[in-house]
């Protein structure tokens, strides 16, 4: 039976940088954990041909027989790509290296910008209602991540705690931009969440004081610490709140999930948060 005291609005949110090694997987994996944990529903798109979200929620090689391959260039059917996880109310649609020659078969397509957006609107979605769609995009700047902002309400970027990170940001926020005037008006900037966080290190504390002073409320207040849990979970095939639900890396994700339901009223009361 359906509840009837939450909407049926899925928030897609894109988790994206361009930049590699910064969090962005850690980010996806554990934030839809949390939310899951919170009473959300959680599909993640795993949409980085390295597939390690996938990998990182226990989906063998041998199981992704569907993948975002398949969703975006084969048009099949949403359902039969979403695979359940470990992690209750997680769902996932998984990856493989055949992702990474996309790029060049979407460039001949009319609607090469849109193929996510329509396919996460089949009317079969209308079955298999999610509170949240996060969106794993690869760490470059490609069709596949422009693909990802066509089709997301908002962007959520993890900036690494470490010299120069601002500056890498220009470019994605141009592309953004760009996306806003040519595909998508409605996309926002969900936050921007500092990764690899060292309170003890002089550099992530100033990193933070130039993100909060540049970007004011778009940081969130939650900042992800460096964490020797959050860096073996993946090895685990699971992640950091069910590797090691006291560690402090999982408390992070957690209030960074109720930090993101904060700007969701209409979920608040669902969460408690």
């Amino acid at each position: 039976m359906s509840d009837p005291t939450r909407t049926s609005h899925t928030r897609i949110i894109a988790v994206a940088n361009q930049k590699g090694g910064v969090g962005k997987t850690t980010t996806a994996i554990n934030l839809g954990a949390a939310l899951t944990a919170l009473g959300m529903r959680v599909l993640l798109v795993d949409l980085d041909p390295q597939g390690n979200a996938s990998t990182g929620l226990g989906i063998e090689p041998d199981d992704r027989e569907l993948t975002t391959y398949e969703l975006i260039l084969e048009d099949v059917d949403l359902h039969k790509a979403i695979q359940r996880t470990r992690v209750e109310g997680l769902c996932i649609i998984p990856a493989t290296v055949d992702l990474s020659s996309a790029d060049m078969e979407l460039v001949a397509n009319e609607k090469r910008s849109f193929m996510l957006h329509d396919a996460l609107h089949q009317r079969a979605m209308d079955d298999f209602v999610f509170d949240f769609i996060l969106i794993d995009c690869p760490p470059s700047l490609n069709l596949l991540t422009v693909n990802a902002m066509v089709a997301a309400h908002s962007v959520l970027v993890p900036l690494q705690s470490e010299f120069f990170a601002l500056e890498g940001l220009s470019q994605l926020m141009m592309t953004i931009r760009e996306v806003r005037q040519a595909a998508n008006p409605k996309l926002r900037i969900e936050g921007v969440v500092l990764t690899m966080y060292d309170a003890r290190n002089n550099l992530s504390q100033q990193v933070e004081a130039d993100a909060r002073a540049n970007l004011g409320d778009v940081v969130f207040q939650t900042v992800i610490p460096r964490n020797v849990r959050l860096s073996e979970a993946p090895s685990f095939a699971m992640p950091v709140l069910e590797y090691d639900p006291q560690s402090k890396g999982s408390q992070a994700y957690v209030e960074l999930a109720k930090e993101v339901l904060r700007r969701y009223p209409e979920l608040v009361a669902v969460a408690g948060v």
